[in-house]
């Protein structure tokens, strides 16, 4: 099985037919996804300047995808990096117990529904790297009582997501499943009075 990284060569090489590189780029999603395959697909093809379908999309257009892809995944592991040092020094200190932040990470290690959309034409219009570095900016700070990616405060409690938790804040303005760890109870706790007001 392919690496992100041989996906990502295959989607630069100019000497692969265009179906290869565009399945390559698609297969990248399957290691890095951060609103989830679909989501994240759409994003990076709106935001390249081709369609979701489109079937022989302009190589240079694929690439810029990928380069927006790529990014984000860098953003990524260098949090994951720095989490996972941060564990280790908690441990070997004492504390073996993880935190809420730590609960939200189990489920999202290596990328994939990080910001999670569960509608796959909802999501964040910002480049995938920036939508990132405010997710962890707001996982490094205090909770607040609004969505951390784009400030949006309707944040509505949503069931039978299609994504671990199945539950939880979704913000309506960008479309993300919002990580309870960021949010202080009182959000929380409106986002679920929320969905009684609003038809989900």
């Amino acid at each position: 099985m392919a690496g992100f990284r041989s996906l990502a060569r295959q989607v630069r090489d100019p000497r692969c037919d265009l179906a290869l590189r565009r399945y390559s780029l698609r297969k990248c999603l399957e290691r890095f996804a951060p609103y989830g395959h679909r989501a994240t697909w759409d994003h990076l093809s709106s935001r390249a300047g081709f369609g979701p379908e489109d079937r022989s999309p302009d190589p240079a257009r694929l690439v810029a995808a990928l380069d927006e892809l790529e990014e984000a995944r860098s953003v990524w592991l260098a949090y994951e990096d720095a989490f996972a040092e941060r564990r280790r020094k908690e441990k070997h200190d004492g504390l073996r117990r993880p935190g809420s932040v730590d609960d939200w990470h189990r489920l999202t290690w290596g990328g994939c529904g990080v910001a999670w959309c569960d509608d796959p034409r909802v999501h964040p219009h910002e480049p995938l790297a920036e939508v990132l570095r405010r997710l962890i900016a707001a996982l490094e700070r205090e909770p607040g009582a609004v969505c951390p990616v784009c400030s949006g405060d309707r944040l509505i409690w949503k069931y039978d997501l299609a994504h671990e938790p199945s539950s939880g804040p979704v913000c309506t303005d960008c479309g993300i499943v919002v990580p309870r760890p960021v949010l202080t109870p009182e959000a929380l706790a409106e986002s679920r009075r929320g969905r009684l007001l609003v038809s989900v």
